[in-house]
């Protein structure tokens, strides 16, 4: 059965774009052009969908109440469409449950690749559950337990939400600032990404992986971290 995805954006020429190419890779795309329009389709449990395309300027309603409306009761990626390349924009959105962020104006084809990667990770991974599993690493998302190789760690709460963003973002370099947020809360501006480093060095240490050939938690210079399924 082929995926559905909702797109939201109040700009009628990018939104037919972004259908033109989906629907051209076999995609169910559901328009909609305002914010009430999206709620309405988010409501509709008849309406299964796979990915969300949010801008978040709309006339009405702003993409991060969208994201954070669908995150309510829904787990399927949600990209976001934003004009600008601002990272408070970005920290707000991952914040109410972004999976990803596309800048205007985009390539047609990098935005249908991100939405395959979107979709592949939800499908393979199996978001729904609670438990990740990467290689021998098991997650517990609901009793925050991590198991590696058998063996469980004895993890701090930060540490164990750094494991645990990057293992959701499997695949996807994680930014030291998205890392902060997601174990500062409100206390994000008041700390630096140093604080990331020494977590995740502490992390490796436990993990008995190393700085050099991390099998894990691997270094994306410039960006953050990422795990990768493949290198474990």
């Amino acid at each position: 059965m082929a995926e559905r995805i909702l797109v939201v954006d109040d700009e009628i020429e990018i939104t037919n774009l972004i259908v033109l190419y989906l629907q051209n890779e076999g995609y169910i795309v559901d328009p909609c052009f305002n914010g009430k329009q999206a709620l309405q389709k988010i409501a509709d449990e008849s309406l299964c969908y796979d990915l969300a395309i949010l801008d978040i300027m709309l006339p009405d309603i702003d993409g991060f109440t969208l994201c954070s409306t669908i995150r309510k009761k829904y787990k399927y990626p949600i990209i976001m469409l934003t004009a600008k390349d601002a990272v408070t924009d970005k920290i707000t959105g991952f914040t109410v449950g972004a999976d990803d962020y596309i800048t205007k104006p985009f390539l047609p084809l990098e935005m249908v690749a991100r939405v395959k990667a979107q979709i592949r990770r939800y499908k393979q991974y199996d978001v729904d559950s609670d438990e990740i599993s990467v290689g021998g690493l098991v997650i517990n998302q609901k009793s925050h337990v991590c198991v590696l190789n058998g063996n469980t760690l004895s993890l701090t709460n930060a540490e164990f939400q750094i494991l645990e963003t990057l293992a959701v973002n499997i695949g996807r370099a994680v930014s030291s600032e998205e890392l902060l947020q997601a174990i500062s809360g409100s206390d994000y501006f008041n700390k630096n990404n140093n604080t990331i480093s020494v977590h995740v060095r502490h992390l490796r240490e436990k993990m008995g992986d190393s700085f050099e050939n991390p099998s894990y938690i691997k270094t994306v210079w410039g960006v953050g971290y990422k795990i990768e399924k493949e290198s474990v």
